[in-house]
């Protein structure tokens, strides 16, 4: 069989070459040269001039499918996805190896199966250990296919030959495709299989869940070089020792950002957590030094989550700093404001932050709350356990406004907080819950100050 050429080109900035470089010529990054097929560049320049019969259609006369979205069966997910999966759309389902993202896929199937027909192709099982797998998670639906197969082009002629209504694939890693010399796995075979996929869902309004596997580095032939490609990003995020899992849309071309499904992973599959706040604020210590509660929006959800620090005294010439779930950088950020505008002689000590239930917290709101832990640590003063707090801290200690005040506020007095440091400026706007006591602070200083009047 005659191979097509290839050509190798910059994956940071486009510069293309004939021939494989470790360091690109244009712009002097390091592996970035990846191959692709040349006579796709040709293919698109013929239609470009010789396409005829084009017609366009104006905004106003493309009716609106009311039916173009559906359920997939598990709440958690469709609130991920913005409401459901849309008909048509190119899903990817990305996380680290053994995070429970196949075992999710497979057990959509299941309500998937009661009106469409399902195919799963699989390249890293065989039939009959999905069918283990399926019985394990109690997957029994008739409308449920199994394809275990890794070539590209076999796999698009039994799409085109069974003509599923969702296709599943398990994992883009595993697929290759023959016309190009490079292994599977690698970053040319990895978007030229989804490129074909979604030609696939666009051209026949397949649903197609593409998974792929991701490392602790964010290896390149992961999700990361796709997410142009796709309508929506999922990621699979927790820790494999912990049985709850996140996931959260890094990009949804059909609904908002950045909301997460939380699950609990069980022998008989994932289970969903309909109460997230609940679920991460289960286990917290009582009257423990260290420990501040705060609430984090996670697209259009309120959740609450443990902020803890510790510090001690410093056993060598340099201090050491930690974060885990918190932003390294903004937690350096915090100790230095401390120890300018609170007068704590953090310089001397070892600080370490950590956010419980693998939550990841990256707004500002977080601020106040890992400030009056650090705080609560370091003077080893209890925070009460009915207390919270919210609000984004500045350079010179001030407690800035956030965004969704009212919203935060509930969730906080739903999960019964008494009490709650906000920022000052937001007092008014703040919404009056009868039992919730607001205390507004204008910077660190207040902050450290109710501190040390609280009991």
């Amino acid at each position: 069989m005659i191979k097509n050429k290839t050509v190798y080109f910059c994956t940071e900035c486009g510069n293309e070459s004939p021939k494989w470089a470790g360091r690109c010529p244009a712009c002097g990054a390091w592996n970035s040269m990846v191959e692709q097929l040349s006579d796709r560049q040709s293919k698109n320049a013929s239609n470009r001039f010789g396409a005829v019969n084009v017609k366009v259609n104006c905004i106003t006369d493309i009716p609106a499918d009311s039916e173009t979205r559906f359920s997939t069966g598990i709440g958690e997910l469709d609130r991920v996805l913005g409401g459901g999966a849309v008909k048509g759309s190119l899903v990817l389902v990305g996380g680290a190896p053994g995070i429970g993202k196949s075992t999710l896929m497979l057990q959509i199937c299941q309500q998937l199966g009661q009106f469409a027909k399902v195919l799963y192709v699989s390249g890293e099982e065989s039939a009959q250990q999905l069918k283990m797998r399926a019985q394990r998670l109690n997957v029994d639906s008739p409308n449920l296919f199994v394809l275990s197969e890794t070539c590209l082009s076999t796999i698009l002629s039994c799409v085109e030959r069974e003509q599923p209504d969702i296709l599943i694939v398990d994992s883009i890693q595993t697929m290759y495709n023959e016309e190009m010399d490079s292994p599977a796995g690698g970053v040319g075979q990895v978007k030229e299989c989804t490129m074909a996929l979604m030609q696939l869902a666009k051209g026949q309004g397949i649903t197609v869940f593409v998974i792929g596997h991701v490392n602790k580095e964010g290896s390149i032939a992961g999700p990361k070089v796709l997410e142009h490609m796709v309508d929506c990003v999922l990621y699979f995020e927790g820790d494999q020792h912990m049985s709850y899992r996140i996931l959260r849309s890094a990009k949804n071309r059909f609904g908002a950002t950045n909301e997460i499904g939380v699950f609990e992973m069980l022998e008989a599959g994932l289970k969903e957590v309909e109460n997230p706040s609940e679920m991460l604020l289960s286990g917290r210590p009582t009257d423990a030094p260290g420990t501040c509660v705060t609430c984090a929006m996670e697209g259009a959800r309120p959740i609450l989550a443990e902020v803890q620090a510790l510090v001690a005294p410093a056993g060598g010439g340099k201090p050491l700093r930690s974060s885990n779930g918190f932003d390294y950088g903004r937690a350096a950020m915090l100790l230095a404001v401390l120890e300018k505008r609170g007068r704590l002689k953090l310089s001397q000590c070892d600080a370490y932050l950590n956010i419980i239930g693998g939550l990841t917290l990256e707004e500002p709101a977080a601020d106040l709350a890992a400030v009056v832990a650090i705080a609560s640590s370091y003077l080893d003063k209890p925070v009460p356990n009915n207390m919270a707090a919210i609000g984004e801290v500045g350079l010179s200690g001030e407690v800035r406004s956030i965004s969704h005040l009212g919203q935060r506020l509930s969730e906080i007095e739903r999960l019964g907080f008494t009490r709650c440091m906000i920022p000052a400026k937001r007092t008014r706007e703040a919404i009056h819950l009868p039992h919730l006591e607001l205390l507004p602070v204008e910077n660190i200083v207040q902050a450290l100050q109710l501190l040390a009047q609280s009991r």
